[in-house]
């Protein structure tokens, strides 16, 4: 006798296992068979644990399957991260301040997590805070006044060889913001290397409610991102720091 219910099960398994492929394949656009977790380890280092594409399919909620976005690719990896003071990072950082975090700043979290942590950023140890997106999967968990996502902040956290145990303080978070600055070609378009506006779509690679010079955020409708002030805007005050 067939076995009609075999062949529909068969059917069903097929179909379905194109889905996840066709999901998978939409989410690695960026590049990348697998994504990194950064959590904190026993010795108070952020270490790094790779996991496989089903990681990532986090269910349906809020923010869409795939909610802590990557990180983007440094422009300038490699880039100095010494000589980061003065007026002019101030300003860049208030810029990105108000574009990120303009109302709760450096205790600023992500809208769209509903757990939120158990204390205010700047009262956590990085550690907390790595213990907080472990244990609230399936929500965004950009934080600080730069919204770091967990993706960066592990990786800044070990570019400089930071004790996790270290307090989520004002001074932390501008130290690790000036790397992702440095890292966006700070110094080449000071020294007129690289052009401000080149830098200013370097910038909006790394903050989302920062616009690129077609006007939009580079993650538009990603997971509700989208700019928070206009390009004319950006660029307005970016030319109070850098005229040429």
């Amino acid at each position: 006798m067939f076995n009609w219910f075999g062949l529909v099960c068969l059917a069903l398994a097929t179909s379905l296992g194109g889905i996840a492929r066709a999901e998978a394949v939409s989410i690695f656009e960026t590049g990348g068979a697998s994504r990194v977790a950064l959590i904190a380890g026993p010795k108070n280092v952020v270490r790094e644990a790779s996991f496989g594409a089903s990681s990532l399919f986090i269910g349906r909620g809020e923010g869409g399957l795939f909610v802590d976005r990557e990180e983007a690719v440094p422009a300038f990896a490699e880039a100095a991260t010494t000589g980061m003071s003065g007026r002019a990072v101030q300003m860049i950082r208030h810029i990105i301040g108000q574009a990120e975090s303009s109302h709760a700043g450096y205790d600023a979290v992500q809208h769209g997590a509903r757990i939120k942590p158990p204390r205010v950023p700047t009262q956590m140890t990085v550690a907390d805070i790595f213990t907080w997106i472990k244990d609230t999967p399936g929500q965004p968990h950009a934080i600080g006044r730069y919204q770091f996502i967990p993706q960066t902040l592990g990786r800044l956290m070990r570019k400089l060889d930071l004790d996790a145990q270290q307090r989520f303080s004002p001074d932390l978070q501008d130290r690790l913001a000036d790397v992702l600055l440095a890292e966006a070609g700070y110094h080449k378009v000071k020294s007129g290397v690289l052009s401000r506006h080149a830098f200013m779509n370097n910038l909006a690679k790394i903050w989302a409610g920062l616009p690129n010079d077609t006007g939009r955020s580079h993650y538009d409708g990603y997971a509700g991102n989208k700019a928070s002030m206009s390009w004319a805007r950006y660029d307005a005050q970016m030319a109070q720091v850098f005229p040429k």
